[in-house]
């Protein structure tokens, strides 16, 4: 019994360890799902600076949320985004545009 005992405590320890850095994580990617989807409205407009500094801000709580919790799709987001701000800086809206949208769908794949 104390075996058993002391293993469910241990489990649960554990848990209450983890939760609140998995909670961070999704926090994170949810705020940079909604600043990637700005960014997407904004690239379609033809606004290519306002989709840099949305995708900006994407990158940073995608990156926040990658050291929280390592995910591949999490990475491969943070690659578009990347290349969604390199592209908005150099005022081509259309290719930033695609980037995002590819960046969306990673982060988005991230949270399953």
């Amino acid at each position: 019994m104390n075996r058993r005992m002391f293993a469910a405590l241990l489990a649960i320890g554990f848990a209450v360890a983890l939760a609140p850095r998995m909670a961070m994580a999704e926090d994170h990617l949810g705020e940079a799902i909604t600043h990637t989807k700005e960014a997407i409205d904004h690239g379609k407009q033809g606004h290519a600076d306002l989709l840099a500094t949305h995708a900006e801000e994407a990158l940073k709580h995608a990156e926040a949320a990658e050291k929280a919790k390592d995910n591949v799709h999490t990475k491969e987001g943070i690659k578009h985004l990347k290349e969604a701000i390199d592209h908005g800086k150099q005022k081509h809206a259309d290719v930033a545009t695609k980037h995002a949208e590819e960046a969306l769908k990673h982060l988005e794949a991230a949270t399953k």
